[in-house]
C-alpha cells in the first residue's frame, strides 16, 4: 500500500501537466476569425444562410447542428479536417478556407473527444472553441 501511495504522489504533478497540455482555444478570437472568414457562406448565426450561400451548389452546412447530427458529441476530428483541407470539399475547388493559408501556423496538437491528438492551429482550435459555443 505504501509503494501505491509513493507511485501516486509521484504521478501527481504530472496530472497537471496533461491537463494543460489541452490548448486553450478563445471563443472570441474564434467569433471575429468566422465572420472575417466563414460567415459569408455559412452566415453570421452559422446557420448556413450566408448571403453567397445561394450561388454555391453544394449549401453550407448549418454549423448549429453539428453535435446533434453526431448523436450530442462535437465532431472534432471532422471539424478540423475541412477546416484544414485535409477532408476537402468539393463545393470550395480547393481546401478550406478558400483564403489559403491563413489558418495554417505552429503546430498544436489538439485531442480528439477519444484523447487522440489531432495536429492543428491556433487559429482553428479558436474557431473549434467558438463552433461549440454554437451548439443546439
Amino acid at each position: 500500500m505504501l509503494k501505491l501511495l509513493v507511485l501516486v504522489a509521484a504521478l501527481l504533478p504530472f496530472a497537471s501537466l496533461a491537463q494543460d497540455a489541452t490548448p486553450a482555444g478563445s471563443p472570441d478570437a474564434g467569433r471575429e476569425l468566422f465572420l472575417d472568414h466563414c460567415a459569408t457562406c455559412h452566415g453570421v448565426d452559422g446557420a448556413g444562410n450566408g448571403p453567397t450561400a445561394p450561388a454555391l451548389i453544394l449549401q453550407p452546412t448549418n454549423l448549429t447542428l453539428l453535435s446533434a447530427a453526431n448523436n450530442g458529441a462535437f465532431p472534432i476530428f471532422r471539424v478540423i479536417s475541412r477546416i484544414d483541407g485535409r477532408d476537402p470539399l468539393v463545393s470550395h475547388g480547393s481546401p478550406m478556407p478558400v483564403y489559403g493559408d491563413f489558418f495554417e501556423g505552429k503546430g498544436i496538437a489538439y485531442p480528439d473527444a477519444s484523447g487522440q491528438p489531432i495536429m492543428t492551429s491556433q487559429p482553428i482550435v479558436d474557431l473549434v472553441a467558438y463552433l461549440k459555443e454554437l451548439q443546439q
